[in-house]
């Protein structure tokens, strides 16, 4: 078992102008939705990123049970994406924070771009984890996709979750761990410090911080193989991109992510790297 480090290295401010700085070149060169998450390889499916993205919505959209009735905050909703869904699969009330500016502003251009029905039920707000800006017991749900894992004071974010969400309310994540404390300084490079990444929880570590500010762990699954899937497809598509581009800027940018997918496959093959399902109740 580990817990998150006391000390880290990096802090919410290099964390949010990583992204910030980061996003357009993200949108302007890969994916001009920002879709952002690890893929649920379901139903045979082996190749189609989007597909596998679109489906870890759906588990955790299940997972969660939310309804028409549910109040949900999605923390590190990026650029948006799993909000939209929310919105559009469950008509419910679905509010997104971000810790980047350019992110919450990109979801909220997007938001123009949706049904008035669908819009009306969807808002965003730039904030930090560590000090949500809603009252107490304002949520039935709180979600969350591959981001928490970067919040340097991870108790804190716990903490901040448990209170804004109602009795009864329920917390769904899927989230980034860290199933070792040795990490070797390959992994430490191209997994860790590329994302301005400090240090997790392994899955049974994660439960026991979950537990420790109040919240009742209902399920838990350790699901990367389909983080490697998700990678080796990334890799895939990012090397034929590359090929296809006659922006060199854009071409740098696609063989440099693919050399990260590798980098991070190996680091999955060692351990090093992990990825998991969490879902919690607050009595």
């Amino acid at each position: 078992m580990n817990t998150a480090i006391a000390t880290p290295a990096f802090t919410e401010r290099d964390v949010e102008q990583f992204f910030d700085a980061s996003t357009q070149n993200y949108l302007s060169f890969w994916d001009s939705e920002g879709v952002l998450h690890t893929g649920y390889f379901t139903d045979g499916n082996t190749t189609d990123y989007h597909a596998a993205a679109d489906a870890t919505s759906r588990l955790l959209g299940d997972d969660a049970q939310i309804t028409a009735s549910s109040r949900v905050l999605d923390v590190g909703c990026g650029c948006g994406n799993f909000v939209f869904a929310l919105a559009r699969r469950f008509a419910c009330e679905c509010e997104g924070l971000d810790l980047s500016i350019e992110r919450v502003k990109f979801a909220v251009q997007k938001r123009g771009e949706l049904p008035p029905a669908v819009a009306q039920r969807v808002s965003f707000r730039h904030g930090s984890a560590t000090q949500l800006p809603y009252e107490d017991g304002q949520f039935t749900h709180v979600v969350s996709q591959d981001a928490l894992f970067l919040i340097p004071d991870k108790p804190r974010s716990h903490a901040e979750m448990f209170r804004v969400l109602a009795p009864g309310g329920r917390l769904a994540i899927s989230d980034f761990l860290q199933p070792t404390l040795e990490i070797s300084p390959r992994a430490r490079k191209h997994v860790y410090d590329r994302v301005r990444w400090t240090s997790g929880y392994s899955l049974v570590g994660y439960q026991q911080a979950l537990e420790q500010v109040g919240f009742r762990v209902k399920l838990a699954r350790e699901l990367s193989p389909h983080l490697a899937r998700t990678y080796q497809v990334l890799g895939k598509v990012a090397t034929a991109r590359a090929a296809e581009t006659a922006n060199p800027d854009a071409r740098d940018w696609m063989l440099g992510f693919a050399a990260s997918c590798k980098e991070i496959e190996v680091a999955i093959d060692e351990g090093e790297f992990a990825w998991g399902v969490i879902v919690a109740d607050k009595p």
